[in-house]
């Protein structure tokens, strides 16, 4: 395990997916930052001690999105991390997982994969174009912030060897506390444990279980292993199995949830973000899981207000520098009938719903299989 440059770079590069999630979160169904940022700095330094390679932690994504959207309260948000910690336990300690990740073909992954990228694009896209009503004090017009995310993007591409991700979130991060830094409160944010009944948990597994639990399930369980393997190969990443990554993003929403905080998962797009951007071993995750426990403990009571002043154009840079890093994975696929195939579960699961196009992806890519083992049986009689 290090700790140096290159891996404090690594460590940040992830944040266009984490910051406007958890601010979104805070700001608009009124979480605790402090209850926010403490599960997900845990998971974080877990992960760097249990699989010793940079493993991210990020926001459940849909489920955070449909909260927002749907202005949930913090009870559901915590019936539905308990839910999601509760069955992802269960899965990983069964070693179901493993067992199901035999299944899926590596077109179908890459193609989970592409669909991943192409959503990092999309939120990037909308951080600039669109801003969240939580950054909309701060966010500067669409004609500013779209050529200064484009100059963010194409330095963090060209650069990104040079520890960039560092030197823009250090920008940010000078250009927040400027912003707002002198009001900010020290100490924890209050802590609340949630009220739940049948009701809530019932709301709660409808509303942003059921969505979530198809994406949790193919990017921050297979794909995820899938893109430890790819960039660290198959010693170094043998941790990193689908049935772990459940166990251990499933125990740190069962805190969330008791916490009344945000739920987090692992994530194959943070893999990359973090390995793209210097990060080679577990000092990545460990140094981002201490700076989040840190800020929870030390600033909770005054995060709603500093991290809203982030600006929007380097987040935005960072995630589409990781969405087209991260579409880069295919680059491994060959012959046309697999590009075609991730094309394909990439373009459904995008455009339609990431379940239905894993389920299209493996129906096709069974069928594929047993039409080439027929052809040889005919070859052969």
């Amino acid at each position: 395990m290090k700790l140096d440059r290159r891996e404090l770079a690594g460590a940040v590069a992830d944040l266009g997916v984490f910051v406007p999630i958890a601010v979104a979160l805070i700001v608009t169904n009124g979480l605790s930052p402090t209850a926010v940022l403490l599960p997900a700095g845990l998971l974080y330094v877990a992960a760097g001690f249990v699989y010793r390679l940079p493993v991210p932690v990020q926001p459940l994504k849909a489920f955070g999105a449909i909260a927002i959207a749907q202005g949930l309260g913090s009870d559901e948000i915590a019936a539905g991390a308990l839910l999601m910690g509760a069955v992802f336990v269960v899965l990983g300690a069964t070693r179901l997982l493993d067992l199901v990740a035999r299944a899926f073909a590596r077109p179908v992954i890459r193609g989970v994969q592409l669909v991943v990228g192409l959503l990092f694009l999309k939120i990037a896209w909308g951080l600039v174009t669109d801003p969240p009503a939580a950054f909309a004090e701060h966010a500067p017009s669409t004609a500013l912030a779209l050529p200064l995310a484009g100059v963010g993007l194409v330095a963090a591409l060209a650069l990104k060897r040079y520890s960039i991700s560092l030197v823009l979130v250090g920008l940010g991060a000078i250009a927040m506390v400027a912003s707002e830094g002198s009001s900010v409160a020290l100490g924890p944010s209050a802590l609340a444990l949630p009220s739940l009944d049948a009701a809530t948990f019932a709301t709660a597994f409808t509303v942003l279980v059921l969505p979530q639990l198809p994406l949790s399930f193919a990017n921050s369980c297979l794909a995820t292993a899938d893109a430890a393997r790819t960039y660290f190969g198959e010693n170094l990443a043998r941790r990193v199995r689908p049935g772990r990554l459940a166990t251990t993003f499933g125990g740190a929403n069962l805190l969330a949830g008791a916490l009344g905080g945000m739920p987090v998962c692992h994530g194959a797009g943070g893999l990359t973000a973090h390995v793209a951007f210097g990060a080679r071993t577990g000092g990545a995750p460990v140094a981002m899981g201490v700076a989040l426990v840190v800020l929870a403990l030390g600033a909770g009571a005054g995060l709603a207000t500093l991290l809203a002043a982030f600006p929007l154009p380097i987040l935005a840079a960072l995630l589409a520098g990781a969405g087209v890093l991260h579409i880069g994975l295919l680059r491994d696929l060959e012959g046309a009938p697999a590009w075609l195939l991730a094309l394909l579960v990439g373009v459904v699961g995008f455009v339609v719903h990431l379940a239905l196009a894993v389920a299209l992806g493996l129906l096709v890519w069974w069928a594929w299989r047993a039409a080439q083992a027929a052809r040889m049986r005919f070859a052969t009689a």
